[in-house]
């Protein structure tokens, strides 16, 4: 046999052998490095610490919530910020162009709170024209950004400054959101999502020294490396991800801060979560593309494994893309070709599950001194893979070709939010 004949003949193997591995490979590496972090970084002595006890100072943080027909929520928003037990802070809303009320409700807020400040826009400008707006007019050296839905836990702001001030380097800190949309099945899945995948990959990527995101939803960020990296761009998707690039590309570090709390509301509809999903895909590929020139020098070596893996990770949808379809079309096959045996699972599909079950135990363990309910939740979450792996591999299949055709410049406004069908916890 040639050469290529041997690659044809191996190629199913391979696609399969990808498809399966690549997951069960990560999945190990994520909880290798969470239950690292968590021994290391969150012992049970820290827990009940006052974190206001351990800052050096307590300058001027300014807190930013850029809004969009959040009239529903948002008095809820604004009178938890107001319970912050941080002394020295102010907020700033920006409404962008509201069409439900949200506008009034905020003039009529500030009547009843001085720290409050609030900014109209005339239209839709989009969440990164509102926070690059709020930073010009902030006061504070230090930003903490966060959504239009989120109750920021009262020590949020504290545990945020406290690697800030301790490290002048650190550009932007992340914190740990909870999900509170635990209504339907679909929102307990998230629930598990955000401590088995979101949670245990920041913490293996903060050893490592990198980190792939802060998340826009809870980020206290430096206003001076805010500045230096040109603001927010307001022409990507996902602003919170193209920002963490750019610090990092920049020489600053970004911190995850697990302590630093909130809750936030979920897509509970397939809809809804499916145009998050691809918003959110279509955002890392934009990213990943403006960016890949930069990283690839020399000099930028330490943000290569991310990079890589979230390439790979593009890479895996568009084979697990084709082995569905394989899949499909296999009764058509020759009972005697390769394709028609290397993709079906035996053992592997069986270990594949078994690994994903112990990554959500895991992770659920590890946060569950954040989220005391959280474990009640892991029946619903084994059913993440089924769900959200096809979602995630369908987002990405789609986002590649819309992110390379998307024109660069274009504005990257807001669309109706889809907070759940319940906000009951």
């Amino acid at each position: 046999m040639t050469t290529v004949q041997i690659l044809a003949h191996s190629l199913p193997t391979l696609l399969f052998g990808f498809v399966f591995y690549y997951p069960f490979f990560m999945a190990y590496v994520w909880m290798a490095g969470g239950l690292s972090h968590a021994w290391v970084f969150e012992r049970r002595r820290d827990a009940d610490a006052n974190p206001l006890d351990s800052l050096p100072s307590h300058p001027l943080v300014t807190v930013v919530v850029p809004c969009f027909n959040e009239a529903p929520h948002l008095r809820e928003v604004i009178e938890q910020l107001m319970r912050t037990r941080y002394p020295h802070y102010e907020v700033i809303a920006v409404n962008d162009g509201s069409t439900d009320g949200t506008g009034e409700l905020l003039d009529q807020m500030t009547q009843e709170y001085s720290r409050l400040r609030v900014i109209h826009n005339a239209s839709n400008q989009g969440k990164a024209v509102g926070l690059n707006t709020a930073c010009q007019l902030a006061r504070g050296e230090y930003i903490l950004g966060i959504d239009g839905d989120a109750l920021v836990d009262v020590d949020a702001i504290a545990w945020m400054l406290r690697p800030m001030l301790r490290s002048e380097r650190i550009g932007a800190v992340t914190g740990n959101p909870r999900i509170r949309t635990r209504t339907t099945l679909l929102g307990r899945m998230q629930v598990g999502e955000f401590s088995s995948i979101i949670g245990l990959i920041k913490r293996s990527q903060q050893l490592v020294g990198t980190l792939f995101t802060v998340s826009g939803v809870l980020a206290m960020f430096r206003r001076r490396a805010v500045i230096e990296v040109g603001f927010w761009s307001p022409d990507v998707l996902t602003e919170d991800i193209d920002m963490s690039w750019k610090l990092q590309l920049g020489g600053w570090k970004l911190r995850f801060q697990p302590r630093a709390l909130c809750w936030i509301l979920m897509p509970e509809t397939l809809r809804g979560l499916w145009k998050q999903r691809l918003r959110w895909a279509v955002g890392g590929i934009q990213t990943m593309l403006r960016y890949t020139s930069r990283i690839l020098r020399p000099r930028h070596w330490r943000m290569w494994p991310i990079y890589l893996e979230y390439m790979t990770s593009v890479v895996w949808a568009y084979c697990m893309a084709a082995v569905l379809v394989i899949g499909l079309v296999r009764p058509l096959l020759p009972a005697n070709s390769s394709w028609h045996s290397a993709l079906l699972p035996h053992w592997q599909g069986t270990l594949l599950a078994m690994t994903c079950i112990l990554q959500m135990l895991l992770s659920l363990w590890i946060d569950r001194r954040y989220d005391r309910d959280l474990m009640r939740y892991f029946a619903g979450t084994i059913w993440y893979p089924i769900a959200f792996w096809i979602i995630t591999m369908a987002t990405t299949v789609i986002a590649l070709p819309n992110a390379l055709i998307r024109r660069r410049g274009k504005r990257a406004v807001w669309t109706s939010p889809d907070r759940g069908v319940s906000d009951a916890p």
